[in-house]
């Protein structure tokens, strides 16, 4: 407990196996709303069911191994996560794509093509010169301006930083674009999705 007045600190740290649940219902309440995953699953119901078992099949059968994704937590309690690929490994691998198929299966059903064509697009998109990916990143709307999110972004960017390293993202959220403005990041292209699907932001960020 902390004392009156006082708020606890943020205590970021790298993701592991037992974070995997919790990180996953962490980003599903976060991305709830989101309007790609609106687009994606678009009944209410099915989004909520299918966003935990998405992010947590992604997290275990790519991001863990990577070792690039870090949580945010205050009091022992994880608010926010950031899902990152170091430089050359933001491709999922033939054997992650078979592991985690089934999982989008039974969270997609009949409107996986649409997170197909996402895919496909954004792979489409995609930088070729190496760089740190910025895959996912969310707070839990109960937390959310309580400064889980930057200090997630600031841990990692002082990283990159370090390795005077590009980064690069993809928004789906216009609203966030301002957020990472800040962080240094600059537009770079609008990736449209299809059937009047909503636009992903593509946007860079310089070494320094």
């Amino acid at each position: 407990m902390c004392d009156r007045g006082r708020v606890a600190a943020v205590d970021v740290r790298p993701v592991h196996k037992p974070d995997v649940r919790q990180l996953a219902a962490v980003l599903a309440r976060a991305f709830y709303d989101d309007p790609v995953m609106k687009w994606m699953l678009p009944e209410d119901a099915r989004r909520r069911r299918g966003l935990v078992p998405m992010f947590a099949t992604m997290t275990r059968h790519h991001f863990l191994a990577g070792g690039g994704s870090e949580v945010a937590a205050r009091a022992g309690r994880i608010g926010a996560a950031a899902l990152w690929d170091a430089p050359g490994r933001w491709r999922h691998t033939r054997l992650e794509q078979l592991l985690m198929m089934p999982t989008f299966l039974r969270a997609f059903g009949r409107r996986g093509t649409r997170g197909q064509q996402i895919e496909a697009l954004m792979k489409e998109h995609h930088p070729e010169e190496p760089h740190w990916y910025l895959a996912v990143i969310g707070s839990d709307p109960s937390v959310r301006g309580g400064g889980l999110g930057h200090a997630l972004m600031r841990s990692r960017l002082d990283r990159v930083d370090a390795e005077h390293a590009p980064a690069y993202l993809e928004s789906s959220n216009p609203d966030n674009v301002p957020y990472y403005l800040r962080f240094g990041f600059e537009v770079t292209g609008e990736i449209r999705l299809p059937d009047g699907g909503p636009s992903l932001t593509a946007m860079w960020r310089q070494p320094r």
